[in-house]
């Protein structure tokens, strides 16, 4: 009866393998310098568009297929997919099922947000270019030069990274420019979430992030590194890194205050584009296609109070059992050693095996709560282990407690 029971459990839990990117490019083993999503479509740019209607399982080549594609946008039924190769832009009526050559036929162009009825084109060299009408008809903008590699709206501001020149905004949808304090830098990706805009820099400036919409920036925790996209989710921030020092990629789980590298899986570690769609994270990636992550494995670890702890614990998961969120609480106190503390909250299952990894990363004092989705697990019992360590100590450990959980569905 026993060995009855850890064969059942055994097969019970077998989809609770320890966390990692899957490769999820059926159709699509190429380079993916862009992937964008609209209406539970995803929409991959490469050698031509690619198009998923199953959150990345499936891909199918579109008839746009013989150019080179790197600008993409989705917006409701249209979609926008800008050449490379100084054939302007394509537009599909049709979630991408057909193309037509819009009268913006020239220049090469790098990105393109949409919104409401606007598009707005950032071509290489020429500035940029906007569409009121949904990409029928098409008028060169005030900002003629230089090239413009990225672009994020929020409320009534349009903001444009450039090449060298740092970040230009409009309020005024596209009449007039203006440069923002970030003025000096190559902007390879933006992104934001309410007033906080991020700017990934190239080739090795990292994150920078303004907190007041773009009137100031700062440097983040993420430095040194060439940042290629931004993606932002709640209170993490998603970085993906490429040529010249491709080291995949990072994630902030505080807003851009520290980082961690969360590569397990990824076949390749240039990362050219991230998005997010339903409760997964999709990379495209130089050379593998598109790897997908669910957003649960890297969820985010807030602080709850300024007080600062006497001694270090965890507390109970609550609710527990849950169905299929749940919440833990840990406590750091200061430390005389040095100002933070390296803390680690792992998730276990039942044999052992790590699932995933909530925290990861040096804490000042305080009492942190980390958020857990069990949402791609199985049901059962798992274990969750906050582990502190000290290189000073013999052990390498500081502290170290484990506690059970039950997700029950």
């Amino acid at each position: 009866m026993k060995f009855s029971l850890i064969i059942v459990t055994i097969l019970f839990l077998g989809n609770s393998i320890r966390s990692q990117w899957e490769h999820v490019s059926g159709g699509l083993n190429t380079q993916v310098l862009s992937v964008v999503t609209s209406e539970n479509i995803l929409y991959a740019a490469g050698s031509g568009v690619y198009k998923s209607t199953n959150l990345g399982l499936n891909w199918t080549r579109s008839s746009l297929n013989n150019n080179n594609i790197r600008g993409l946008a989705a917006n409701s039924n249209f979609v926008f997919a800008g050449t490379y190769s100084n054939n302007g832009i394509y537009r599909s009526t049709n979630y991408g099922l057909n193309w037509t050559q819009t009268s913006l036929s020239y220049y090469s162009t790098v990105d393109i947000i949409a919104f409401d009825n606007y598009v707005f084109v950032g071509t290489n060299d020429h500035g940029i270019y906007k569409s009121g009408d949904n990409g029928l008809t098409w008028a060169q903008t005030t900002f003629t030069s230089p090239s413009v590699y990225a672009f994020a709206y929020n409320g009534n501001k349009i903001f444009a990274g450039t090449n060298g020149l740092g970040v230009y905004f409009s309020t005024d949808f596209g009449a007039v420019w203006t440069q923002s304090t970030l003025n000096t830098d190559f902007i390879y990706s933006l992104d934001h979430k309410g007033n906080n805009i991020y700017a990934g820099i190239w080739p090795y400036g990292g994150v920078r992030i303004s907190t007041n919409n773009g009137s100031a920036w700062t440097q983040t925790g993420l430095n040194y590194q060439s940042v290629h996209t931004i993606v932002v989710n709640n209170n993490n921030v998603f970085a993906g890194t490429g040529y010249p020092y491709s080291n995949g990629v990072y994630v902030s789980n505080n807003n851009g205050a520290n980082w961690i590298q969360r590569n397990e899986g990824l076949g390749s570690l240039y990362i050219h584009s991230l998005c997010i769609l339903g409760n997964y994270i999709f990379a495209g990636t130089d050379d593998g296609g598109v790897y997908r992550r669910p957003l649960s494995d890297l969820n985010s670890i807030t602080s709850v109070s300024t007080e600062i702890p006497k001694t270090f614990s965890l507390s109970q998961n609550y609710p527990n059992p849950f169905n299929p969120q749940t919440k833990i609480k840990f406590d750091v106190p200061a430390n005389v050693k040095r100002e933070t503390s390296n803390v680690k909250l792992i998730i276990y299952d039942l044999l052992g095996r790590e699932v995933t990894t909530l925290v990861n990363e040096e804490l000042k004092p305080g009492t942190y709560e980390a958020d857990w989705d069990g949402s791609n697990y199985s049901s059962g019992v798992y274990f969750y282990k906050l582990i502190v360590d000290d290189p000073s100590t013999g052990s390498g450990r500081e502290f170290v407690e484990t506690k059970k959980m039950v997700l029950m569905k």
